[in-house]
């Protein structure tokens, strides 16, 4: 039998840490409906640390949203909708177009709302659709934020966190990360 592989706890720290970024970044603006900056933070995680690390940012991320407003229903959601968008961002990593990225981010706030809607099902259809109508204006603020913040914003934070990730001697050598 094989020892287990020890953990460094470097990659639990930068896990942390980026969780708590996604955290701080979405309550310094939670007071502008839909209007947020974890769909950029994710793509630039995406682009930089390895997928387990960005997964795990996710997770921490999400207990801390709910031990802060509440497990609700609107939380079972978010343990689905961000790791639908760093699967998705997974295949942005390959783009060298600003425009890709930041069109990507504006489709995903678009269809945030009808992703949200999905454990209205369990109420009828009827509540699902309404939920989701309801909340169009919404998604297509949403939509405006996400492009207008990734289109500026994602080179140079890609830029700073791997510099900031080679500075830390932090390559990542799991294998979830492809160049």
């Amino acid at each position: 039998m094989r020892p287990a592989p020890r953990l460094s706890p470097r990659p639990l720290v930068v896990t942390a840490l980026l969780a708590a970024i996604l955290l701080l970044a979405q309550i310094s603006l939670s007071f502008l409906p839909n209007i947020e900056l974890v769909t950029l933070l994710l793509l630039c995680y995406t682009a930089v640390f390895p997928l387990r690390q960005v997964l795990g940012a996710v997770l921490v991320f999400d207990l801390l949203e709910g031990i802060l407003y509440g497990f609700g229903l609107w939380w079972v959601m978010y343990l689905y909708v961000w790791p639908i968008w760093v699967l998705l961002s997974l295949a942005l990593r390959r783009t060298s177009s600003g425009v890709v990225r930041a069109v990507a981010a504006g489709g995903y706030g678009l269809c945030f709302g009808a992703l949200c809607a999905l454990p209205y099902l369990a109420f009828g259809p009827g509540a699902a659709l309404a939920n989701w109508v309801s909340g169009i204006p919404f998604d297509i603020a949403h939509c405006a934020g996400n492009f207008l913040t990734t289109l500026p914003l994602y080179t140079p934070l890609v830029k700073g966190l791997s510099l900031l990730q080679r500075q830390g001697g932090g390559a990542a050598t799991d294998g979830d990360r492809q160049p």
